[in-house]
Parts: C-alpha cells; structure tokens; sequence
C-alpha cells in the first residue's frame, strides 16, 4: 500500500516560491512574510524588493549603490518618508525627470530656477494656514521640486505677440498659500501659476463650491458685462493636478510646443497643417489666449504662428518676394469673412533656397471655434512679372472647455463647447504697425493686442 506524502512549504525548493512572490504587490509581500518562517525568508530576497524600488521610487542600481543598503531597506526608507503617495510618485518623478533631461538641452536656463522639494511638515503648515486638505498628487509633486523662482521665463509657457506678451511661473507653495482665494467667485482657490505681465494665473480648486468641481485647474475669466464681480466663467485647463501637469510635459518633451529664445511657446501644430507649393512650404500651429477672451460676451480669441520655408534644394533663380496674403475665415455658424492686404505683419519677406520666415498674428472670434485658410502672394526676383499663389493650409482653433458663472446661471452649470449665433466676424489681425513679431521679438506689455484688419 503506497504511503501518502504531507505537501509542506518547508520542503518545497525556493525558486518556484520565488518565483510566485515575485507576482505579489508589496503589501501581499509583507503579508505573506507573517505566514510562515520560511515566507519571511523568502519574503525578503532582495531581487524581489530591487521590483518595488524601480517601479514606486524610479531607484535604479547606482542609487542603491551610493546609499549602500539593500533593495528592502530603501524601500522602507523611501516608504516611511512618501508613502502617503506611493499611486502618485512615479508618475510624477518621471514626468519631473523627463521634463528637466530636455530643459537641460533645450532651456538651461530654466533648470536654475526650479527650488527643491518640501518637507511633510511645511506642506502641513501650508494646510492649516490655508484652512484646506490639499490633494495628494499636489503635495507630492511639491515634495520633488517647490515650484519655482518668481523669474521670467516661466516653466508653464510662455506666449508673445505684438505687445502682448505672458510667462507663467509655477509657484512655490509658500507663494501659492499667500494667493489662496476666500472672496467670492473664487472662494477656496488655490493658484498655481502667475504671470508678472498680465497677472494671469490658473487656479485650482480646492472644494466643490460656487459651481466648481473639487481639483479642477482652471483660467478665471470674469464677465464683461455683469454688475457682480463675483461673476466669474472658468476656462478649464485639466481635471486634477496630475493630468494638468503630466499632459504639459508630455507636450513639452515631445516637441509639441517649439522652443523660441530659451522659451517654451504655448503653441500646438497640427501635423496635417502643412502645405507645400512648388518649393515652398508653409505650416501653422495655433494657441488659445485666455487673457484676452471672454464667455459673456462671446470673445474668443488665438494666435496662430506661421512658418514659411523655402526648399534647400530650390533653384537660386526661383528666390521671391511675398507681397500680400488672402485669408477666408469661418466662424463656427458657418459666417465667412474674406481679408486681403500688403505683407505679413508689415513685412515682405524675401525667400531664397533653404530660407525660412516666422511670423505670429491673431484673429477673434464670436464663436468657440473657427478655421482658417488662404494663400500668399509672391513674385519671382529675378522677373518680377512671374507672380504666383503659395497656399496657406487650412487651420482649425478651438477655445477650451469652459464653465459658466453659478452667478449668471443661477446653478452648477455642465462644462461647455456651446456656439453661439452671433453675427460678429472674425478679425485677422496681420496689419500691425509694430513689425518686432515677424522676428519673434518681445517688446513690453503696454495693453491689449491690436485687432485691426
């Protein structure tokens, strides 16, 4: 009669023990060590723990070597100081890593400004002071750099046209508290960004109140034509902290938005806004600009920022001349308005092989979105009566998602794309006096920019 064998964990070799511990999150891990004695063995193999360090504290094999512990003591080093936001931490380091790699090649400049992280316990000053919980992504990013240095450029973008320029700094938390909004329309708001020229920030708010919803990150934009200053409209810029942030860098890092002077510029390219004529082509990339629109009245307006390159390989006789441009410009009704004038900005640019020219203008709209399109008119140095059209690609502007004011509606109101049907045209404004934005110059603020045709 055979005899029956007791399966028992102390006789089982080690490897497939491992290897199952190996798929268990850290908590299953140390549960597991309360097992048994040989669990807790287990349980504390230091590749098993080399896992949880690369994937919630970003630790690689250099920083367990100047630290000289091993993978379990870092982890529990690490766990005892952050663990409060372990969901949060890898995905804001990297995006703190990532963003500083390419500042570090790309705007040197800024990486001096950024200030190093806080302590728990002045984030928990900062809370009681304020009299607001603030959310666990916010402090933890804070935890890995304080913002930064009130400097111009800002970390946040910057935007320039005409003389109209803004920067936003991300603000340290001490700067931040100073900000935090009690008055009503932005009652328990807290800003996180600023800007020195406009006094532009975003805000965050910190509690569901006055139509807002809790840790949603907002421009204010006060009604134009309300009597009650606490009627403010929000254009929505990101649902929580970790979003808003993780979403600019990605934008950031990925050359979405062009860097200009050791500046980052606001600008989004559609890849499909690019046409080529002959030996020329033209591409476009656009921004919504907060400061200068407005929910009520409908005021919506953007810059769009125009590139035009000439062929490297394009014969020396081909060189030309722009002379004018045609825009056709629709709202989102469907209302056109046509515009024709001299030049770009108050240049007329010349185009030889390999030669590129930059230029930044704006337009308005009484609608939340709009296209553009249109063509350039040139003629050939060599023979000027050789005249000829390069095509300008159609490009579409969009406003933000946006909230109306609790105060206007009467309640919360839903976040908002709506149209509205107002008869108001579009405005390009490419005829400007000043010519310092054909060369991306950025001349003081002095008031808004100029809307003439």
């Amino acid at each position: 009669m055979a005899t029956s064998t007791e399966l028992s964990l102390e006789i089982l070799p080690s490897d497939p023990l491992l290897l199952i511990l190996s798929f268990l999150d850290f908590k299953d891990l140390i549960s597991c060590s309360y097992v048994s004695r040989r669990l807790q063995e287990l349980s504390n193999h230091n590749p098993l723990w080399k896992r949880h360090c690369q994937k919630y504290w970003l630790l690689s094999e250099s920083d367990k070597a100047q630290r000289n512990q091993s993978w379990k003591d870092l982890f529990r080093e690490f766990y005892s100081d952050l663990g409060r936001y372990i969901e949060h931490y890898a995905t804001l380091k990297r995006a703190w890593d990532d963003l500083k790699r390419y500042l570090d090649q790309e705007c040197p400049r800024m990486i001096i400004s950024l200030k190093d992280g806080v302590k728990e316990d002045e984030l928990n000053a900062i809370e009681a002071q304020i009299g607001c919980k603030l959310p666990h992504d916010y402090r933890c990013s804070f935890r890995i750099h304080n913002g930064q240095k009130l400097v111009v450029p800002g970390l946040m973008g910057s935007m320039a046209l005409s003389n109209h320029y803004r920067s936003e700094d991300l603000l340290d938390i001490e700067t931040a508290a100073g900000g935090f909004q009690q008055r009503k329309g932005l009652r328990q708001c807290l800003p996180l960004t600023f800007c020195f020229h406009t006094g532009l920030s975003q805000y965050m708010a910190l509690e569901s109140v006055e139509g807002r919803h809790r840790y949603e990150i907002f421009y204010h934009c006060p009604d134009q034509m309300a009597r009650d200053p606490s009627a403010i409209d929000m254009f929505i810029t990101g649902s929580y902290f970790t979003e808003w942030f993780t979403s600019y860098v990605h934008s950031v890092v990925t050359g979405g938005y062009p860097i200009i002077r050791d500046q980052i510029f606001r600008y989004v390219h559609d890849k499909e806004c690019v046409a080529t004529t002959g030996d020329i082509t033209v591409s476009v990339s656009t921004s919504f600009l907060p400061e200068l629109s407005s929910v009520h009245p409908p005021h919506f307006f953007f810059t769009y920022r125009i590139r035009i390159e000439m062929s490297k390989d394009a014969l020396p006789e081909n060189a030309c001349q722009l002379d004018s441009r045609y825009w056709k410009i629709t709202n989102a009704n469907g209302n056109v308005e046509e515009v024709q004038g001299p030049g770009v900005v108050g240049e007329f640019p010349v185009m030889q092989p390999g030669k590129v020219h930059e230029y930044a203008s704006c337009t308005t709209f009484s609608t939340t979105s709009g296209h553009m399109e249109g063509h350039y008119t040139f003629h050939q140095l060599k023979n000027k009566e050789v005249v000829f059209n390069i095509t300008i690609p159609r490009f579409h502007m969009v406003c933000p998602p946006f909230r109306k004011s609790v105060v206007r509606t009467g309640s919360a109101s839903d976040v908002s794309h709506t149209s509205w049907n107002d008869e108001e045209n579009s405005t390009d404004t490419d005829d400007y006096e000043d010519a310092e934005q054909g060369g991306l110059g950025f001349p003081a603020p002095s008031g808004h920019c100029p809307r003439r045709i």
